[in-house]
Protein backbone atom coordinates (compact mmCIF):
# COMPACT_ATOMS: atom_id res chain seq x y z
CA UNK A 1 0.00 0.00 0.00
CA UNK A 2 1.32 3.55 -0.80
CA UNK A 3 1.86 6.06 1.47
CA UNK A 4 0.44 9.58 1.14
CA UNK A 5 1.89 12.89 0.43
CA UNK A 6 0.66 16.35 -0.01
CA UNK A 7 1.57 19.77 -1.71
CA UNK A 8 -0.14 23.07 -0.25
CA UNK A 9 0.57 25.27 -2.94
CA UNK A 10 -1.13 29.30 -2.59
CA UNK A 11 0.25 30.63 -5.76
CA UNK A 12 0.24 30.86 -9.68
CA UNK A 13 1.70 33.62 -11.88
CA UNK A 14 2.16 36.09 -8.55
CA UNK A 15 4.94 33.60 -7.96
CA UNK A 16 5.51 31.22 -10.89
CA UNK A 17 8.71 29.62 -9.58
CA UNK A 18 6.37 28.47 -6.79
CA UNK A 19 3.96 27.08 -8.26
CA UNK A 20 6.41 25.36 -10.36
CA UNK A 21 8.22 23.69 -7.74
CA UNK A 22 5.22 22.41 -6.19
CA UNK A 23 3.98 20.71 -9.04
CA UNK A 24 7.50 19.31 -9.61
CA UNK A 25 7.67 18.10 -6.03
CA UNK A 26 4.23 16.66 -6.79
CA UNK A 27 5.45 14.66 -9.57
CA UNK A 28 8.52 13.42 -7.55
CA UNK A 29 6.14 12.56 -4.95
CA UNK A 30 4.05 10.37 -7.63
CA UNK A 31 6.92 8.68 -9.00
CA UNK A 32 7.84 7.66 -5.83
CA UNK A 33 4.65 5.50 -5.68
CA UNK A 34 2.91 7.94 -3.12
CA UNK A 35 -0.75 8.79 -2.95
CA UNK A 36 -0.50 12.28 -3.88
CA UNK A 37 -2.99 15.74 -3.45
CA UNK A 38 -1.85 18.80 -4.52
CA UNK A 39 -4.20 21.36 -2.49
CA UNK A 40 -4.79 24.73 -4.37
CA UNK A 41 -5.61 27.76 -1.81
CA UNK A 42 -5.54 31.48 -1.97
CA UNK A 43 -4.18 32.44 -5.58
CA UNK A 44 -2.91 29.34 -6.47
CA UNK A 45 -7.01 27.87 -7.42
CA UNK A 46 -6.02 29.75 -10.41
CA UNK A 47 -3.96 26.88 -12.11
CA UNK A 48 -7.43 24.93 -11.55
CA UNK A 49 -8.52 26.50 -14.90
CA UNK A 50 -7.69 25.10 -18.25
CA UNK A 51 -5.24 27.67 -20.42
CA UNK A 52 -4.29 29.74 -17.37
CA UNK A 53 -0.52 27.57 -17.17
CA UNK A 54 0.00 28.12 -20.29
CA UNK A 55 2.34 30.49 -20.44
CA UNK A 56 4.45 29.77 -17.42
CA UNK A 57 7.87 28.19 -17.71
CA UNK A 58 10.65 28.87 -15.41
CA UNK A 59 13.95 28.54 -16.58
CA UNK A 60 15.34 25.32 -15.78
CA UNK A 61 11.96 23.41 -14.91
CA UNK A 62 10.17 21.75 -18.11
CA UNK A 63 6.70 24.42 -18.30
CA UNK A 64 3.91 24.24 -15.79
CA UNK A 65 1.34 23.28 -18.43
CA UNK A 66 3.60 19.91 -18.15
CA UNK A 67 3.80 19.60 -14.96
CA UNK A 68 0.19 19.71 -14.43
CA UNK A 69 -0.53 17.15 -17.42
CA UNK A 70 2.03 14.53 -16.04
CA UNK A 71 0.51 14.75 -12.59
CA UNK A 72 -2.98 14.12 -13.73
CA UNK A 73 -2.17 11.73 -16.17
CA UNK A 74 0.21 9.78 -13.18
CA UNK A 75 -3.53 9.65 -11.15
CA UNK A 76 -2.45 12.77 -9.19
CA UNK A 77 -5.48 14.70 -7.54
CA UNK A 78 -5.98 18.10 -7.27
CA UNK A 79 -8.06 19.78 -4.50
CA UNK A 80 -9.41 23.16 -5.01
CA UNK A 81 -10.56 25.73 -2.15
CA UNK A 82 -13.99 26.19 -2.76
CA UNK A 83 -13.80 29.58 -0.93
CA UNK A 84 -10.75 30.77 -2.14
CA UNK A 85 -12.61 29.63 -5.87
CA UNK A 86 -15.63 31.42 -5.11
CA UNK A 87 -14.02 34.43 -3.66
CA UNK A 88 -12.13 34.82 -7.19
CA UNK A 89 -15.14 34.04 -9.63
CA UNK A 90 -13.81 31.05 -11.75
CA UNK A 91 -15.31 28.52 -14.01
CA UNK A 92 -16.18 25.41 -12.25
CA UNK A 93 -16.90 24.33 -15.49
CA UNK A 94 -13.03 24.72 -16.73
CA UNK A 95 -11.21 22.87 -14.56
CA UNK A 96 -8.02 20.75 -15.50
CA UNK A 97 -8.13 17.21 -15.54
CA UNK A 98 -7.58 15.91 -12.07
CA UNK A 99 -9.04 18.68 -10.04
CA UNK A 100 -12.04 18.81 -8.13
CA UNK A 101 -13.51 21.60 -6.01
CA UNK A 102 -13.49 20.92 -1.95
CA UNK A 103 -14.06 22.33 1.44
CA UNK A 104 -11.71 22.17 4.21
CA UNK A 105 -12.80 18.75 5.58
CA UNK A 106 -11.87 17.20 2.23
CA UNK A 107 -8.25 18.01 2.90
CA UNK A 108 -8.22 17.16 6.59
CA UNK A 109 -9.40 13.68 5.89
CA UNK A 110 -6.71 12.79 3.66
CA UNK A 111 -4.05 14.48 5.98
CA UNK A 112 -5.13 12.83 8.80
CA UNK A 113 -4.27 9.84 7.69
CA UNK A 114 -0.35 10.27 8.36
CA UNK A 115 0.22 12.52 5.00
CA UNK A 116 3.22 14.54 5.48
CA UNK A 117 2.22 18.03 3.56
CA UNK A 118 4.58 20.75 2.47
CA UNK A 119 3.70 24.20 1.42
CA UNK A 120 4.15 26.51 -1.84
Amino acid sequence: MPGRFCVSLSFAKDNPDKATVGFVIANAALGSAQETVVFLSVEGVRLSQKGYADDIHEEGFAPLRELLANFAAAGGKIYVCSPCFKKRKLDENNLVPGAMIVGGAKLVEFLVAGSPCVSF
